[in-house]
């Protein structure tokens, strides 16, 4: 069984997308579920890569230098699914998103009070004017002495609207825009029975930056991003982070560390394997591809393998978030 997901809300969303798109420096990827007897079915996929310095994702910039060549290449792969979508989530790399969690002694009632105070604590750490920022909060978890985190996401308003635009040049509405990142651990929610208690690790590396999250009983209570060049740097990240878990966080032991690697679909997965090894030789953990911990859960129609699955995590997450099993009619 598929447990509802959704405890990382979207930047931007509006109902009824019937495909995902991901975004990253290298590549698009789209992909369709259906909800078939047992649970989620990839119906279909498509992947195309994209030429050197198309897109260049960061918090701020333009994000995509040549917004037409890359619309041009997402029409081609949409135009590859088994249905044309004209509405989509659209998930955007780590590195375009300011993600914080942040704690609150206590938190107004109203809801435009704590939009404000939202907005003002994450003023702080944002690199651009916070009337130029798009904003999503989400509950984290519940604090000792009553109060609470939030986990907190920024977006500049123009790159927000770069990537709407991209779909738009390709014939699709982005009804969803999202972080990568939130929704493999949608994903691994979605998938994994336990995942929802106790506290685990995922680790996404890809073009040069990655992602660390801790999620403790089905919440977010860690979100690192950082530049990590190679294997061992990554390596020293996650050792570090496992250190400020223990020491911080009042760490309990992680269930589950998993990787999301950084190869695309089709191409060797060395680097992401190197990786691997470096982080298992470090803190001595067993690592779990993310796309291994999927594929009992998520049925595929399409011959992905566990390489393809790694990047397919964060499209099918929020369309899990996103859709969920149809309601089913009352008998009679």
């Amino acid at each position: 069984m598929i447990r509802a997901v959704g405890r990382l809300a979207a930047l931007l969303s509006t109902p009824g997308p019937s495909a995902a798109v991901a975004f990253s420096a290298a590549a698009v990827d789209a992909v369709q579920v259906a909800w078939g007897a047992d649970g989620p079915v990839i119906a279909g996929r498509a992947h195309a890569d994209l030429p050197p310095g198309a897109l260049t994702p960061s918090v701020t910039g333009s994000n995509a230098p040549d917004v037409a060549g890359v619309s041009e290449v997402l029409r081609e792969v949409l135009d590859r699914l088994p249905r044309r979508p004209s509405r989509v989530a659209a998930l955007v790399p780590d590195s375009a998103a300011k993600v914080s969690v942040l704690r609150f002694e206590s938190l107004p009632q109203r809801s435009g009070e704590l939009d404000r105070l939202v907005r003002w604590r994450a003023g702080k750490a944002t690199p651009f004017g916070m009337e130029h920022a798009q904003v999503s909060h989400t509950p984290g978890a519940a604090l000792a002495n009553g109060g609470r985190e939030l986990v907190v996401a920024v977006m500049h308003r123009e790159v927000v609207e770069t990537y709407e635009r991209l779909c738009e040049g390709a014939g699709a509405h982005a009804g969803v825009v999202d972080v990568t990142s939130f929704n493999q651990v949608n994903a691994v929610l979605a998938a994994v029975p336990d995942a929802g208690s106790g506290d685990w690790l995922l680790v996404h590396s890809a073009a040069g930056r990655s992602t660390l999250a801790i999620v403790r009983d089905g919440t977010l209570v860690l979100h690192r991003h950082r530049v990590a060049d190679d294997a061992e740097a990554v390596a020293d990240l996650v050792q570090q982070t496992t250190m400020y878990y223990a020491d911080r966080l009042a760490g309990r032991g992680l269930r589950r560390t998993v990787l999301a690697g950084e190869s695309s679909p089709g191409t060797a997965s060395g680097g992401s394997a190197a990786v691997r090894r470096s982080i298992e030789k470090r803190v001595g953990a067993d690592l779990e591809w993310l796309g291994a911990v999927l594929a009992p859960a998520v049925a595929d129609e399409t011959g992905a393998d566990r390489t393809v699955l790694d990047a397919l995590a964060a499209p099918v997450g929020v369309l899990l978030r996103e859709t969920g099993p149809p309601r089913r009619r009352p008998a009679g």
